[in-house]
């Protein structure tokens, strides 16, 4: 049924039982990998995982269909769906002409659905592994999913390359333990069933035991059954047959039952005995009559086993495998990282904020503080963009800004840029991004640029008056200064409200007033050479971080990475937002600018 050519379909499949798979690919040195495709309905596209070193992409199918047509060597699909499709999704398996082997891990399906199964199986020829296996594993060549554990407990059970012991059982936690039980008694594991535990599995203990009698490379079996139903007296009935004439060696679990007064219900669907002959006892009994190697204990069953080993060895009918040295699975990078086999130097550092944690921190303080304490919008941004939080005052400014900054109409170049885009169908973001690419020198720009040029002339020394001449003789434009509306005779609002909270909150407030001169010298030579929104936010917030004993140098940074014209990408995002879903519920047509609104020579 196995080789170390077969390929695997893994139906709604789990990464971590794909990779496991690949490791054992790896280990026992196959050309190819075990997997072949993905199944994961309504998907397509590709799963990265490693085969060694090497990392390989795996395909991924929306149907089982899909993945059979592409994959016609893949002959074994396991089927990770939950008891609810696992009936639909195996049955479709079934159908598949290139399937031959279905192995279902759910546990809990339907009787009547099991049984089906088993049926349609049968009638086509084909082999079915569960319900409620873990699977099975030929060593050396091909593992299902989860079976046997670890690498390491792989290894430990010679698991990487074949042993002479065909081992069959309904438990598939008793399974891996067998495994082990073997390795330290035979040569080893040559392959090995959990049928699974529910009461009408797809494949009977007889039925790979059949299986075993016929491969050439079993000299021996082992069988693990439990109490609840009858398929062991099907095997006793073959054994009396001269249907299995290699060694068996088996034990039903389960004994212990008998000390208890009423019936009782093991692990599995099919644990629990309904009648006499169904308990582990009479079934260990008739097994032994038969002639079957059977234990007085479950604790001589590994005794039994190494006498049976032994004795084909002596007869010349076993030849030991030879032990052999597995290649090393690299070790994962997270799980290497974990346990502090390696350090890598990591490629961005973030002092602003840690979701590493158990929870989430901004500048050091704890999410759940910041919420409970009833810290402000501006508290936030303080934190985030500064590091710190600032004084109320501080923070209450940084809103103000917000608010007064968040739209400024439809015709400004910004808004203008994200209607159009809304209206030519473009998505939210796209729309805002939109306006948001036309913010630069001539449009918001100017805070950054207002700061630091009246900084730098107030710090210099020099009055009002120079300062002008001397951006003059430049040939510069004063950052913060004009508007193509607002005047002196109809001031800007938005800059009274600003320079009123300001006087009545900032304990300083020179350069503000520094500004204001300037103003008087510019107004001179025009009456709309005002202090703008922009020239104000930016003078103020020069203010603010003298107020708030910000160091020279973290002013100087400040203003030179470009956060004060962050307040105005952050404050006329909203207004881009609102203009975009405006345009969105009205349902507003593609724009096209009016040709008299157009010189053309």
């Amino acid at each position: 049924m196995f080789s170390k050519n077969t390929q695997a379909i893994i139906y709604n499949f789990k990464p971590n039982a794909v990779q496991r798979m690949l490791d054992f690919d790896y280990l026992c040195q196959r050309k190819t990998p075990s997997v072949a495709a993905l199944v994961t309905a309504g998907s397509k596209g590709l799963h990265k995982a490693f085969f060694g070193s090497k990392e390989i992409t795996l395909p991924i199918y929306p149907s089982i269909h899909d993945a059979a047509a592409m994959h016609p060597n893949a002959d074994v699909m396991i089927n990770f769906a939950s008891f609810r499709s696992a009936y639909d999704s195996s049955k479709l398996a079934l159908n598949e002409k290139t399937i031959n082997t279905v192995v279902i891990i759910a546990e809990g399906i339907p009787e009547n659905q099991a049984r089906d199964l088993a049926r349609m199986s049968k009638e086509k020829g084909k082999f079915i592994i569960g319900p409620a296996t873990v699977g099975g594993i030929q060593a050396g060549a091909f593992k299902i999913a989860n079976t046997a554990g670890t690498i390491e407990n792989i290894i430990t059970c010679k698991l990487h390359r074949p042993g002479s012991v065909g081992f069959v059982s309904k438990s598939g936690g008793l399974s891996n333990e067998m495994y082990n039980v073997l390795a330290r008694t035979t040569d080893g594991l040559f392959e090995g069933i959990a049928v699974g535990g529910d009461s009408y599995p797809g494949s009977t203990l007889l039925e790979n035991l059949l299986r075993f009698e016929k491969m050439p490379e079993v000299k021996m079996m082992v069988m693990l059954g439990e109490l609840g139903g009858i398929d062991e007296y099907d095997v006793i009935e073959a054994k009396k047959k001269g249907k299995i004439t290699k060694p068996l060696v088996a034990w039903v679990t389960g004994t212990c039952s008998g000390i208890f007064p009423t019936e009782v219900q093991f692990g599995h669907a099919g644990a629990k005995s309904n009648a006499e002959m169904e308990t582990a006892q009479a079934k260990n009994a008739a097994m032994k009559e038969a002639g079957i190697i059977v234990p007085d204990s479950f604790e001589d069953f590994d005794d039994k086993i190494a006498e049976t080993y032994n004795s084909l060895v002596k007869k010349g009918v076993l030849i030991p495998a030879k032990d052999s040295d597995p290649p090393k699975i690299p070790v994962d990078y997270a799980v290497a990282l974990k346990s502090k086999m390696i350090r890598k130097p990591t490629s961005i550092t973030c002092t602003i904020s840690n979701d590493s944690g158990e929870e989430l921190t901004y500048a050091g303080t704890q999410i759940s503080e910041i919420i409970e304490k009833d810290y402000s919008l501006g508290d936030v941004i303080s934190m985030l963009w500064f590091k710190k939080r600032l004084p109320a005052y501080a923070s209450k400014f940084i809103e103000k800004v917000l608010i007064i900054a968040a739209d400024h109409g439809p015709c400004v170049s910004g808004a203008h840029n994200a209607i159009v885009a809304s209206k030519a169908g473009k998505d939210l973001v796209s729309s805002v991004a939109s306006g948001m690419l036309t913010i630069g020198p001539r449009f918001g720009g100017a805070i950054d640029d207002a700061a630091r040029y009246f900084k730098g002339a107030h710090d210099r020394g020099l009055t009002a008056d120079e300062f002008v001449e001397e951006m003059k003789a430049k040939n510069i434009r004063i950052p913060g200064i004009g508007h193509r509306v607002k005047s002196a005779k109809n001031p800007d609002k938005r800059v009274e409200l600003l320079k009123k909270y300001a006087k009545d909150n900032f304990p300083e407030t020179k350069y503000l007033d520094f500004a204001l001169q300037v103003e008087q010298e510019t107004l001179k030579k025009a009456n709309n050479l005002i202090l703008n929104v922009d020239g104000c936010i930016g003078i103020l917030f020069v203010d603010l971080m003298s107020s708030c004993k910000f160091s020279k140098e973290d002013t100087e940074e400040i203003l030179s990475i470009g956060c004060l014209n962050g307040l105005f990408v952050l404050a006329r995002s909203i207004g881009m937002i609102g203009h975009v879903l405006d345009q969105k519920r009205l349902k507003a047509p593609l724009y096209r600018h009016p040709y008299d609104d157009i010189l053309f020579e």
